[in-house]
């Protein structure tokens, strides 16, 4: 059996050169690490000595690297950057820190919304790892009851749960402007719907899908994103009900037009904050579900000034 080859250098001696390095000099680099400056002198020296390379070389008051310190103390940080790192997930864990949270989103929760709370997450849970899925209607739910999500956004709360309202979704109906439905110039009925191409997104759930929004035309293309709807639409193979804040720059650009219906041109609806296993939900989770609602809060504020 091969000898385990011990390293001739400490993870302090690199840190105290770092320090020399940062600093600027010894006793810059002494006080930052807490240390005398003979200690830290001593390690460098040592250092040099164990990689039978000069790292550091004199210049007036103030150390500078060599060619190759330049290279090894490079090396040298990625491992105390990862000693680091290791150390604070240690720490988190020590506190009862989730090492992982499962979080389910429906389709129709604003993207820029989430990409915002989830950045700030990062930041306060850095060690915690995140799985996300999204869901279309009842995948929400069933991902609550197969207990497949720690935290669920959705636009229903079964019974046995509780729900925060986070933020309404407003849907409208639309289809490229060449659309034969726009065509008829008036506004129009349910009728004249059932007589073209409704395109709808499928439900991610299994155990019981749902058909809702579809107005049960014979002409139905079923897709299963909205992303994949929206290109649909603009392709001009069809209408469907999207969310605006999805459509904000085809309404503007005129690429997509709301269809001017007699009843439910827009609709609404509400998402909600469900924690899968209330009494289980630990640190990193609550900080998850407190910052997207802040930021659902936020995303409110303008529409509440209105």
């Amino acid at each position: 059996m091969n000898a385990i080859r011990q390293p001739k250098t400490t993870l302090e001696q690199w840190r105290a050169l770092d320090a020399v390095v940062e600093h600027g000099g010894y006793a810059q680099a002494a006080q930052a690490l807490h240390r005398s400056q003979s200690s830290v002198s001593y390690m460098v020296a040592r250092l040099q000595e164990q990689m039978g390379v000069a790292l550091l070389r004199v210049e007036g008051r103030k150390a500078r690297l060599t060619e190759e310190g330049t290279v090894l103390l490079a090396q040298a940080r990625a491992l105390l950057g990862d000693v680091t790192r290791l150390e604070q997930l240690a720490a988190s864990v020590s506190a009862g820190q989730e090492a992982e949270i499962r979080l389910v989103v429906d389709a129709a929760f604003p993207t820029e919304v989430l990409l915002t709370a989830l950045t700030r997450f990062t930041r306060a849970c850095a060690y915690t790892r995140l799985q996300l899925a999204e869901a279309v209607l009842s995948g929400a739910d069933e991902a609550l009851l197969t207990q497949s999500a720690d935290i669920v956004i959705g636009a229903h709360v079964p019974p046995g749960y509780l729900g925060d309202l986070l933020l309404d979704v407003e849907f409208v109906a639309v289809a490229h402007p060449d659309h034969p439905l726009h065509a008829l110039q008036r506004v129009l009925t349910r009728e004249d719907l059932t007589r073209h191409m409704q395109i709808v997104v499928r439900d991610s759930g299994t155990l019981r899908p749902r058909d809702e929004g579809w107005l049960g035309a014979p002409e139905r293309w079923t897709v299963t994103s909205m992303a994949t709807s929206l290109a649909m639409l603009e392709a001009g193979l069809g209408y469907a009900w999207l969310p605006r804040h999805m459509l904000q720059r085809q309404l503007q650009a005129g690429s997509l037009w709301p269809l001017p219906l007699e009843q439910g041109q827009t609709r609404r609806v509400s998402l909600y904050l469900i924690h899968a296993c209330p009494h289980q939900t630990g640190p990193a989770a609550r900080q998850l579900a407190q910052i997207l609602q802040e930021e659902a809060r936020a995303d409110r504020a303008p529409q509440a000034l209105t």
